[in-house]
């Protein structure tokens, strides 16, 4: 492998209109390489300059969380427990908490299927728990509840009041997912990072969610990796 460069393919070339130099950019969410140009630049020339920086993209992925496919024997932080997928063929289909064990059954290829499919209903039924209880101390009403898998924020608050939220947050710490959502109701308030809004994120929360914020700079990235295969994900 010594003196080997990535193939131009794995590369997302990208033009902004407002970047003054060209860029190679790794996330570490996905994996994916990222050359930013401006709109002038020569992309082939560019392109020849990513492919050769080997020795830093090695870097980067030698950073990248682990994989952590939902399979048998595997464990998922969940609201603060640690659950074990125990998977026999016998046992009933619909994953079910007992103890510290996520219990399914059926035929072993629909494990994965099943176990991403009961993470999010449990997302989105503790997300609506917290959204309601912020909601309630704020005084503002929520015109619904929703989880999906975006890759660049953990909640958005629309303007009609319905707010979105990544469904990996049920994956993180109770306070951090807690700390997501008192952000997210906040925002039926202030629909913006002002002093206010960030004083009220606190008295929802009931205090500075700092440390939450930290947390998720710091591991939230590895979240994006529960689900995925070592092969899916390396390529």
């Amino acid at each position: 492998m010594t003196g080997a460069t990535i193939p131009e393919d794995a590369i997302e070339l990208v033009r902004h209109p407002r970047a003054r130099k060209t860029k190679l950019s790794f996330d570490p969410t996905s994996g994916r390489v990222r050359l930013t140009l401006p709109p002038r630049a020569s992309a082939s020339k560019a392109l020849r300059w990513a492919v050769g920086q080997r020795a830093w993209l090695d870097a980067q992925r030698a950073l990248l969380p682990a994989p952590r496919p939902f399979v048998p024997g595997a464990t998922l932080p969940v609201d603060d427990a640690v659950l074990l997928i125990d998977w026999r063929p016998e046992a009933p289909r619909m994953p079910r908490v007992e103890g510290a064990l996520l219990r399914l059954g059926g035929p072993a290829e629909m494990v994965e299927r099943r176990v991403a499919a009961w993470l999010r209903r449990e997302a989105l039924a503790l997300l609506g728990e917290d959204t309601a209880l912020y909601a309630g101390r704020a005084g503002v009403a929520v015109s619904g509840v929703s989880v999906g898998d975006p890759r660049g924020r953990w909640g958005s608050c629309a303007h009609h009041g319905a707010i979105r939220y990544s469904w990996r947050l049920v994956l993180a710490p109770r306070a951090v997912r807690r700390a997501t959502a008192a952000h997210e109701v906040a925002h039926r308030v202030h629909m913006d990072h002002s002093p206010r809004f960030h004083a009220l994120v606190a008295e929802l929360f009931g205090r500075d969610p700092a440390p939450e914020r930290a947390w998720l700079r710091a591991h939230g990235a590895s979240l994006h990796w529960y689900g995925r295969s070592p092969e899916a994900s390396r390529g």
